[in-house]
């Protein structure tokens, strides 16, 4: 059993979902681990990480408008709005995601189904270089 740690960095120009797909399938074929588990966890608390579609950019476009009116930027609807009127929304929009996925790994390689992809989810305004801690654990 073996454990490997790897760090990554994402910038973002503001809202929308970033593909990091191949920045962790390129990292995880230079590894020794054939079968195992691999954690992502974003360090971050007002963006997320999500797995979805990956063929049609329709779907990416429909999700940021659909979270983007289920967590409207209105000052008057929060308390806490110290970093402007994305912030709470950004917050409310990253706990109904994920701040982590675990997927399994197979002969090197990420389950994955053929549409899907590995998305970060900014969920504010301005542009922001994001954490992601990749934990892989296997044989």
């Amino acid at each position: 059993m073996q454990q490997i740690f790897h760090e990554i960095q994402i910038n973002t120009n503001g809202q929308g979902l970033y593909d990091f797909t191949k920045n962790t399938t390129n990292w995880l074929s230079k590894q020794k681990i054939v079968n195992g588990m691999l954690n992502i966890n974003i360090l971050h608390t007002s963006a997320s990480l999500v797995i979805q579609e990956n063929a049609d950019p329709d779907v990416l476009h429909d999700l940021k408008i659909f979270f983007d009116r289920l967590a409207p930027m209105d000052n008057k609807l929060y308390r806490h709005t110290a970093e402007g009127k994305d912030d709470m929304p950004a917050h409310i929009k990253s706990a109904l995601t994920n701040n982590q996925l675990t997927l399994s790994i197979k002969n090197n390689k990420l389950m994955l189904g053929t549409w899907q992809g590995l998305y970060l989810f900014e969920h504010r305004l301005e542009k922001h270089t994001r954490k992601l801690s990749h934990h892989l654990i296997g044989n």
